[in-house]
């Protein structure tokens, strides 16, 4: 006899602050109440990124911020897989710890830098993120379902993005 993977439950598409206190993964995957917002919930989750990470580096070294990143990608692949079956949606609007995550990475990774190449930094990002462009819309249908394959598709394609963002930063680095 085998153990299948529970199914998805009929939960509303658009959860609610009852939703998200529901389960410890559903208010991590929630951006703890950012993907809750009514439009837009991944720019609003990238906003709340950038203001954490910004609070953040005040108090932790760039190690300390790499290891909360490795940890918060684990943890998030974790909450991100257990709300996305619970919603019953492979890849809802409102998780939006995959936008905390990859775009912690890309302040991580292109700091010190002032607010104006922040900016910029969060524009290509959301682009990235948003229109889906060639490898971003590749890494976007690579992990598809629930599980934690699923799971992991709804991180990995805002890394994709994140490496995308920074990749264009380097060569405007580069170039000027």
């Amino acid at each position: 006899m085998t153990v299948s993977e529970p199914q998805p439950s009929l939960a509303p598409l658009r959860p609610s602050v009852r939703f998200m206190l529901s389960h410890p993964a559903h208010f991590m995957a929630l951006g703890f109440g950012a993907g809750l917002a009514p439009k837009a919930p991944g720019t609003v989750g990238t906003l709340w990124a950038w203001l954490a990470f910004l609070v953040l580096q005040q108090w932790l070294g760039t190690q300390q911020l790499g290891l909360l990143i490795g940890a918060g990608t684990l943890a998030g692949w974790w909450a991100c897989t257990v709300t996305a079956r619970h919603m019953g949606v492979s890849d809802p609007g409102s998780i939006v710890w995959d936008e905390v995550v990859a775009f912690w990475l890309v302040l991580w990774l292109a700091m010190p830098m002032g607010l104006w190449g922040q900016a910029v930094a969060f524009a290509l990002f959301r682009f990235f993120d948003a229109a889906k462009p060639g490898p971003v819309a590749w890494a976007d249908q690579l992990f598809k379902g629930f599980g934690w394959r699923g799971g992991w598709g709804i991180l990995f394609d805002d890394f994709v993005a994140a490496f995308c963002t920074l990749l264009v930063i380097a060569v405007w680095r580069f170039f000027w």
